[in-house]
């Protein structure tokens, strides 16, 4: 099983063991003993950037591995990895920042169902429960930017062996990905819309 270094690290480079390098079509899939990439899932695009000096344009998860796809081939042993700076800290600030909408709707009654961290496409959906209140933009946007302003700080934590994300005092959420290590990184957070179809809430948003 690839060891999840980013479970754990913020670092983006690492020195690292390539054990595998196999052509795919027009790529190469690398797989390493341990990675610092977080692959696409978690509604989180996967990180970029470079293994050696082949560039890593996705990254997959597999039931017991991570599979990095990449330009060129990559020789077995020892190699740098290093991680899209860019892109990873616009990645971990969407997600973060889902989690916050999250916490605020799931307060007020909303079960979250789905959440897509992506660029110009962030949203994070809603089932009413029995209590669910109605809700609008400017409520939510209040919520963040009083948590923002507060600058609350990641904790990290493992439950019954399982990888939890929290920020200050609100609950943690058993979660994978990557997150700021507080909410002053977040920067800007703008909620964009909410909308209700067929019963289930939606919440856009984008960060700058």
């Amino acid at each position: 099983m690839t060891l999840r270094l980013f479970f754990h690290s913020d670092d983006l480079k690492a020195n690292v063991e390539v054990l595998d390098c196999t052509p795919q079509e027009n790529e190469f899939a690398v797989v390493l003993r341990a990675t610092l990439f977080h692959p696409q899932g978690g509604g989180q695009p996967s990180d970029t950037g470079w293994i050696g000096e082949s560039q890593v344009s996705r990254v997959v998860q597999e039931p017991e591995r991570i599979i990095h796809f990449v330009d060129r081939p990559v020789p077995l042993g020892m190699t740098v990895i290093r991680i899209d700076e860019q892109s990873r800290r616009f990645n971990t600030r969407m997600h973060s920042a889902g989690h916050l909408i999250g916490h605020f709707i799931q307060a007020h009654g909303w079960t979250p169902i789905k959440a897509h961290h992506w660029p110009d496409e962030g949203r994070v959906q809603f089932k009413p429960g029995d209590a669910a209140q109605e809700l609008d933009v400017a409520a939510v946007q209040q919520a963040l930017d009083l948590w923002i302003a507060d600058d609350l700080p990641r904790l990290t934590s493992l439950r019954e062996g399982a990888r939890e994300i929290s920020f200050g005092d609100l609950p943690a959420y058993g979660c994978g990905g990557t997150h700021v290590r507080s909410l002053k990184e977040l920067g800007k957070v703008t909620i964009t819309s909410l909308s209700q179809k067929k019963g289930t809430l939606s919440v856009h948003y984008s960060v700058d």
